[in-house]
């Protein structure tokens, strides 16, 4: 959670990433309601997107995973304000090339890793929401949902149970 002077209204975005081509109903219903989604790469097939964009605006970047139209289509990376807050967005964390704090970041969204992470580090919130696509690796298949209010950002990941 991050805690500054800042207030804003209450806005609610869903984080969702690595879903190599597949949008799981479970996915989809854990993001309704959402006020903006932000998909952290390898979606692999731009359907997806289309899907997403049924339940709100989407903002996303490419991951290695994606070819053809998305990587022609999407940047490495995508700034995005929610309410007064400043989210930065890439694939693979290990690509972060920029200061998150000094640059006035309020949170970093990625994904890559298809591993859930949360944390906050130097008045910075990391995210990873997980892979919501097939599941690998032995990892739990899960989003995320970012609530910013009252000049905070709050997030939470959600395991899907599928």
């Amino acid at each position: 959670m991050i805690d500054d002077k800042r207030s804003s209204a209450s806005f609610c975005i869903g984080v969702i990433s690595d879903t190599h081509g597949m949008l799981r109903p479970e996915a989809a219903a854990a993001l309704s309601g959402v006020d903006l989604i932000l998909h952290a790469g390898d979606i692999d097939i731009p359907p997806v997107l289309k899907q997403l964009e049924k339940f709100a605006p989407v903002k996303a970047v490419c991951g290695n995973m994606d070819f053809g139209p998305l990587r022609e289509r999407l940047p490495e990376t995508e700034v995005v304000e929610a309410g007064d807050h400043l989210l930065y967005i890439l694939h693979d964390i290990g690509r972060l090339d920029l200061d998150p704090e000094a640059a006035g970041f309020d949170a970093v969204i990625f994904g890559h890793s298809h591993r859930p992470y949360l944390e906050q580090k130097q008045g910075v919130l990391f995210l990873n929401p997980g892979s919501a696509g097939p599941k690998r690796f032995g990892k739990p298949v899960s989003v995320a949902r970012i609530v910013a209010a009252n000049g905070r950002l709050s997030a939470r990941v959600i395991e899907l149970d599928v």
